[in-house]
């Protein structure tokens, strides 16, 4: 009875952990007013009819500082990419060369990055949502492997145990928004 509420708490664990990596891949995405390739990455493209991943038609690297070069492996396909990154709504604006595409990032406004500590905020909160719904999975179990004999002082101690996880986990969240959002609001 024990080794089926350790497997629960170990994949709810997982859980914790991919709320946490789900969190990290949506700060990737939020511009800091430099240029990082992983503005781009969740851009997809029509190609031949079917919508791939902007990496798999092109080469994505960085110019500078503040400029993100993609070449297409073919060329006919610019207009694609064009047309991926404009219905992306990244509030950016690419620059076809016939060759090229080339998007600068423009340097962030007070506004636009107060905006973006709020979109962070938001995403951080989501991701203690998700762990605490982890957590109540966990409760709700411990409860009914209670009702089917599991010792009340074995169970007290698993929910102080999760508890204590999730604890840690907001913990951890806290400092991944503060982090980003530190690089956000510094010019």
């Amino acid at each position: 009875m024990s080794a089926e509420l350790d497997a629960f708490i170990k994949h709810s664990l997982t859980e914790f952990d991919r709320a946490i990596d789900h969190l990290q891949k949506e700060l990737q995405k939020v511009r800091t007013g430099k240029a990082s390739t992983n503005i781009v990455d969740g851009i997809l493209v029509n190609y031949y009819g079917s919508n791939v991943p902007i990496n798999q038609v092109a080469n994505i690297s960085l110019s500078d500082s503040r400029t993100i070069a993609i070449q297409p492996f073919e060329k006919k396909v610019i207009g694609d990419i064009e047309k991926a990154i404009f219905e992306s709504n990244l509030g950016i604006t690419p620059q076809n060369d016939g060759e090229m595409i080339r998007i600068t990032i423009p340097p962030l406004t007070e506004e636009r990055r107060k905006e973006f500590v709020k979109h962070i905020k938001h995403y951080g909160e989501e991701g203690k949502v998700s762990v605490r719904s982890s957590r109540h999975k966990v409760l709700e179990f411990i409860k009914k492997e209670q009702k089917n004999g599991l010792a009340e002082d074995i169970a007290k101690r698993r929910e102080t145990e999760i508890q204590a996880k999730v604890t840690e986990y907001s913990t951890k969240i806290d400092k991944i928004v503060e982090s980003k959002e530190k690089e956000i609001m510094t010019v």
